[in-house]
């Protein structure tokens, strides 16, 4: 009973079988390919408006090199303090910027919203002492497994944008989010304002996954030559290609997510139910945050089941000092057998 992250579980069926496909004869390097001319005309399709799109193999790469596009070394990009960039990537953002601030914002249910990013903006005023704010960068669905909708990431971008900020997303659980609120793909990224994302695979079903999208096309510029001097510019790119070919074909990628997602909601159903177990924050995606006696936590480790502890900084003061919070992430291939478990021995427990 796997509960610990959808980076847990394998590659989907119909993407290893394009694998397969990709990988008899031989095919041009370095994304001159089939596959990989298929994926951008996807892309473009799936969001409604020409797009340049990047294959790289990790969502750490898509961040740290879609930073490095809008972002010279002296900016500052704001996130929220959950966020990957800032707390999972080893400084990577920093690194690919070649030294920005990555500035860590509090909002609740791993959210900021645009009165928190103005309250932040107005605190720069020692000129050419601090560093300059030049993007925000949102996770969507968060890391707390809530959802921005498109009217909260438009107010975003009719706060930042005049003041010259670009708007990146970290999509590696996008397809969560967009079915969570059943939306376009456009109606929650570029007709919201977002200039830029990082579009996640790799949590949701692919190998080795995820794109830098552009959709400012002129923020493209030069990028290739970013991904190439990150070493993210695959010789064989038509095994990117064609894991993206398959993941968007047929809508693959929003059928798996929906099934994670549905197996959130019966999770969190069931957690509801019990009188020792609270939920901490919305289910909205493909992730439950729950508070559980430290007593049941040690039982069901015990008992086999993975999953891993989390705080968030909101959560502090709200915890007793016997109970602890995990977080508990359903994947495409999570069996719903090892859901009814789950359930069962939080019952019993």
């Amino acid at each position: 009973m796997n509960f610990a992250s959808d980076n847990h579980y394998g590659v989907h069926p119909r993407i290893l079988a394009s694998l397969g496909e990709a990988n008899t004869g031989s095919a041009m390097a370095y994304g001159g390919d089939d596959w990989s001319k298929k994926s951008e005309e996807q892309l473009s399709r799936v969001f409604e408006k020409e797009v340049r799109s990047f294959l790289v193999t990790t969502g750490t790469a898509a961040n740290g090199l879609s930073l490095s596009a809008i972002t010279p070394p002296y900016g500052a990009v704001l996130c929220h303090s959950e966020a990957h960039i800032i707390g999972d990537e080893c400084n990577s953002a920093e690194f690919f910027t070649a030294g920005a601030k990555i500035i860590g914002l509090q909002g609740p249910g791993g959210k900021i919203t645009a009165p928190i990013i103005e309250k932040c903006l107005t605190g720069f005023v020692r000129g050419e002492r601090d560093p300059k704010p030049k993007a925000v960068s949102i996770t969507n669905a968060t890391e707390l497994g809530t959802v921005y909708s498109a009217d909260e990431i438009q107010a975003i971008s009719r706060l930042v944008r005049p003041r010259g900020l670009m708007l990146h997303m970290d999509g590696s659980r996008f397809a969560n989010a967009l079915t969570g609120l059943g939306c376009s793909p456009a109606e929650l990224t570029w007709k919201a304002g977002v200039d830029l994302m990082s579009f996640g695979g790799t949590k949701n079903g692919a190998l080795l996954l995820d794109a830098v999208i552009f959709f400012d096309l002129q923020l493209a510029e030069d990028f290739a030559r970013r991904r190439v001097r990150s070493g993210q510019q695959v010789s064989k790119a038509r095994y990117l290609g064609a894991q993206m070919a398959a993941y968007l074909q047929d809508g693959l990628w929003l059928d798996s997510a929906r099934r994670a997602n549905a197996l959130a909601r019966k999770l969190a159903e069931g957690l509801r139910q019990s009188t020792v177990v609270r939920i901490a924050h919305p289910v909205e995606a493909n992730m439950v945050y729950a508070i559980v006696p430290r007593k049941l936590n040690d039982q069901l480790l015990a008992s086999g089941v993975k999953f891993y502890p989390k705080m968030a900084n909101e959560l502090v003061g709200q915890i007793k000092d016997d109970e602890i919070v995990v977080r508990l992430v359903l994947s495409f291939a999570t069996p719903e057998a090892d859901v009814d478990r789950l359930l069962e021995l939080i019952r019993t427990g």
